[in-house]
């Protein structure tokens, strides 16, 4: 299907306007980082007890606050979650042992204050903070490691300024998402890490797509300058590469809204990672290689004239 026939859209004239919102919306995200709540890890990261509640009757999380006050663990974070009827809650930074001891009073607490309305445990999970900070360890790993073979898959198959585009590319992408949890306080855990590198390879795939059809037009259209041949391969991809977008954004967007709580935040992270990831390829790692061939053409004059 093609959406764009004899596109030419003159995409490259608004590269500044693109990195002044991607600079902007990068520093709005750090800020929140640095300077306001951090990133919220969850359990996974940070070591401690989640545990999963159904009760027979709509439940306030202030009732339930109020029935854990005396096991001194007013910090705790409680939420409703899905149904009126389902709670969690999250007691961070747990000793294994001192998170199983936890959890049975938590359930002996709740069922003393509680009498009239009876609860079921869906769900427990328990982290020791060791293995919280192996598990950091790990998905930082996972993360370089898929940069840095991105590096040199990218490197062989075209040359290091495209390698080096589509890094900047992946971590403005990467940087932005994780803004955007930090700004809605939302929980990174492993399934987020998951999400992170699933929009790795999403916006590498985009960005391939478009360097594959600039080094066939440098082919066929030496003589034109470096940034009209990139602008015309941008606008021949532009058909696949919406309606690629289009169709996964649909997919994650009907999981984010329908697919549960469970997987909400997953599903959150693939809207935010499909639509940055497709801005990224057209207004990140194109412009960046552009202003690398001008550079080296700059250069090249430069040592030329001495």
């Amino acid at each position: 299907m093609e959406l764009f026939v004899h596109a030419d859209y003159k995409i490259l004239e608004k590269k500044k306007i693109a990195a002044t919102v991607s600079l902007s919306l990068i520093l709005i995200g750090l800020f929140f980082i640095i300077f306001h709540h951090g990133l919220k890890l969850g359990i996974d990261f940070e070591g401690g007890t989640l545990m999963q509640l159904q009760f027979e009757q709509p439940i306030q999380v202030s009732e339930v606050r109020n029935a854990l006050s005396n096991l001194g663990l007013q910090d705790a974070e409680i939420q409703q979650f899905g149904s009126p009827n389902e709670v969690i809650i999250r007691v961070l930074k747990l000793e294994e042992q001192q998170g199983e001891e936890t959890a049975q009073q938590m359930q002996q607490s709740l069922g003393q204050a509680l009498p009239n309305n009876s609860f079921e445990v869906r769900r427990l999970e328990q982290v020791g903070p060791k293995i919280g900070g192996e598990l950091r360890g790990k998905a930082l790993l996972a993360i370089l490691s898929a940069l840095l073979g991105i590096v040199v898959y990218v490197s062989i198959r075209f040359e290091f300024k495209y390698a080096i585009a589509a890094i900047v590319a992946l971590i403005h992408d990467v940087l932005i998402t994780l803004g955007v949890f930090s700004v809605l306080n939302l929980e990174i855990s492993l399934a987020i890490i998951a999400a992170f590198l699933t929009i790795v390879g999403y916006s590498l795939n985009d960005t391939i797509v478009v360097f594959d059809r600039v080094r066939e037009n440098l082919k066929s259209l030496r003589r034109d300058p470096y940034e009209k041949i990139v602008n015309l391969s941008i606008n021949q991809s532009l058909s696949r590469t919406v309606v690629t977008s289009l169709t996964t954004f649909i997919v994650v967007l009907i999981l984010w809204l329908g697919g549960g709580e469970v997987i909400k935040n997953f599903a959150f992270a693939l809207v935010i990672g499909v639509i940055v990831g497709t801005y990224s390829s057209i207004y990140v790692a194109s412009p960046i290689v552009v202003a690398w061939n001008e550079r080296a053409a700059s250069n090249g004059k430069l040592r030329k004239k001495r």
